[in-house]
């Protein structure tokens, strides 16, 4: 982080600019924590407390809000943001990470049984899990664009989700790692097929270090993405392949953030499209495996009321209270086909 966001308990002694925001984004030995993801996205929030009167919400998609940037900036504009996930208030951000926090400490304890738990309960039916973590990200994504030539830092925004996300799961004591691996191909002797994998996590403390493993019996496959767009396809085909060159079931899970874009419609540059395509969606899973999970951050509305999207789409929140615990559990392996 930069000198001004060095922690959640340390604060500036000055507000950051967004040039220094810019400069946390970029520095590849930030994020190692989740108080750094805390201290920017404060710092984010109080800058455009200061800076920008108000957010430009879309003639469109009303549920849909943007931030934009001053003339220092190119009047930039922010990817879209959901207005029922994102918190403005710095003070609101920072009451609902210490809830969530709190949560993560009951889920390493208790496990899947923490939903059980009165107090747990009333927080799970709050939905404040995936407002944190939309927030976050979506700070971090709004820095990204404000440079001027977003492109430059695409990459790195959502390297930041796949750690958002492992650092989550590491926090309820769920062992999570990247991996690189090395698959023979049957019949061509010397020939390998390389995977880097963003996620595999195992309540079986089974992270294989070295990266000419495989991967374990108790081990799950995730992939970590912003978006879904130009992406779906590789997924399925990447559960294909792995069972294939492994001759065994490897449980894969997909980790979105949303599956919005800004877009021009009309006279206004303030729209937003949907980046979902269902039918590649519900074709691959005929054609191919189904993925043992798939979860949303910001699910699109057709999710919830499309019967065969609903059955194996589920928000962030259920990966994390239920369905991490089980895909993690050796013993107990649903194949959600």
């Amino acid at each position: 982080m930069t000198k001004k966001m060095r922690s959640a308990e340390n604060p500036s002694d000055s507000p950051a600019s967004l040039a220094d925001l810019q400069e946390s984004v970029q520095d590849r030995s930030a994020f190692k924590r989740l108080d750094d993801y805390v201290a920017i996205t404060g710092e984010f929030l109080g800058f455009v407390q200061r800076t920008i009167p108000r957010p430009i919400v879309s003639p469109t998609t009303q549920n849909y809000m943007f931030y934009q940037y001053g003339e220092e900036y190119g009047h930039k504009i922010t990817r879209p943001l959901n207005r029922s996930l994102f918190i403005e208030s710095v003070a609101d951000f920072k009451t609902a990470f210490e809830r969530f926090i709190e949560f993560l400490a009951d889920l390493k304890r208790y496990e899947a049984a923490a939903a059980e738990r009165k107090g747990c309960k009333r927080y799970i039916d709050s939905k404040e899990i995936n407002k944190v973590v939309y927030t976050i990200q979506q700070v971090i994504g709004s820095v990204g664009d404000s440079f001027e030539n977003p492109n430059q830092c695409r990459k790195r925004v959502g390297d930041l989700f796949e750690m958002l996300v492992k650092l989550i799961i590491q926090e309820v004591g769920v062992d999570c790692e990247s991996r690189t691996i090395k698959l023979p191909i049957p019949g061509f002797p010397g020939y390998n097929m390389t995977y880097q994998l963003d996620l595999v996590f195992s309540r079986d403390k089974a992270i294989i270090a070295s990266e000419t493993k495989f991967i374990h019996p108790s081990e799950v496959v995730g992939s970590v993405k912003i978006t879904s767009k130009d992406r779906i396809d590789k997924l399925f085909l990447d559960k294909y392949l792995l069972n294939k060159l492994l001759g065994r079931d490897i449980p894969v899970i997909a980790v979105f953030l949303h599956d919005v874009q800004r877009a021009v419609k009309g006279d206004s540059i303030f729209g937003v499209n949907s980046t979902f395509k269902s039918n590649h969606f519900l074709g691959y899973t005929v054609a191919m495996q189904k993925l043992n999970g798939v979860y949303y951050v910001d699910p699109r509305p057709k999710m919830a009321v499309h019967e065969r999207l609903r059955e194996q789409i589920r928000d962030f929140q259920q990966f994390l209270v239920k369905d991490l615990w089980i895909l993690s559990s050796a013993k107990s392996k649903p194949d959600r086909q």
